[in-house]
């Protein structure tokens, strides 16, 4: 095995594990709604998700393991992904906010915070600021 199959089998595990976490989330109150199933579909497109892994994680999403992001940064670019996946259609209701919210809390954004930061994450996104810009305004939002 050559070491950039090394990299291309940690990268989709990786991934894997991560869609899994967000797997999670989205069963945290038992059902995958219709909204959820296509969030989970645009998600599994672009962390390069098989079909037949998107079916195995669904059916068994528990036994992945939960590996959140280790630092803030990555924490904050994971946040504009979803963020950015969540506002891909420009619609956006109380089930995309309420999802996204959950999905920072399981980023491991404080609970208490959670909506102030996902607030702002989708008004920087629908002003269409990049990756750098969202996570420096994030940062300082507070100033």
């Amino acid at each position: 095995m050559s070491i950039s199959d090394l990299f291309d089998s940690g990268f989709q595990k990786r991934n894997q594990d991560h869609f899994a976490a967000i797997v999670r989330v989205a069963m945290s109150d038992g059902v995958i709604t219709d909204d959820e199933r296509a969030f989970l579909d645009r998600l599994a497109r672009k962390l390069d998700i098989s079909e037949n892994d998107y079916k195995e994680i669904l059916k068994d999403y528990a036994t992945h393991p939960i590996n959140p992001p280790t630092s803030y940064d990555q924490r904050l670019e994971r946040l504009f992904d979803l963020t950015r996946m969540v506002y891909a259609d420009h619609e956006l209701g109380d089930r995309q906010v309420s999802m996204l919210e959950r999905m920072g809390v399981g980023l491991g954004f404080n609970p208490i915070n959670v909506s102030y930061v996902v607030d702002k994450a989708l008004k920087l996104v629908q002003a269409g600021v990049d990756e750098d810009n969202f996570i420096d305004e994030i940062k300082n939002m507070n100033r």
